[in-house]
């Protein structure tokens, strides 16, 4: 028995296919490309602040794996002290940079008012 059976819901017109297409094989889902988009706009709009967020949250995730064992990482730098490192330097740029970004914007709304 189904989740769909369980809750009564019929899902089938979700995730539908052009099946007039010949392959057999599933599409491509760009997942990743909206994902990419989306944290784009975020560090666009929140600027440093943002920047030094995400970095923030991945020192902790790879400092986590390393402490559990993880040496190489599927990054393109492998090596999770590379990693770190390289993670480290983001943060530290985005924690110098927070100061002039708000700077920044205090003129922007200033001159605006």
């Amino acid at each position: 028995m189904s989740a769909a059976d369980l809750s009564g819901a019929d899902y089938s017109h979700l995730n539908r296919r052009d099946e007039t297409v010949p392959d057999a094989t599933a599409p491509y889902d760009p997942l990743r490309l909206c994902v990419f988009t989306t944290i784009a706009l975020i560090a666009c709009v929140a600027g440093p602040v943002a920047v030094l967020t995400f970095a923030a949250v991945a020192i902790a995730g790879y400092a986590r794996a390393r402490r559990a064992g993880l040496l190489r990482s599927r990054c393109k730098l492998g090596d999770t002290r590379n990693v770190l490192i390289y993670l480290w330097t983001v943060a530290v740029l985005a924690a110098v940079a927070t100061p002039f970004w708000v700077m920044l914007w205090v003129r922007i709304l200033a001159g605006a008012a």
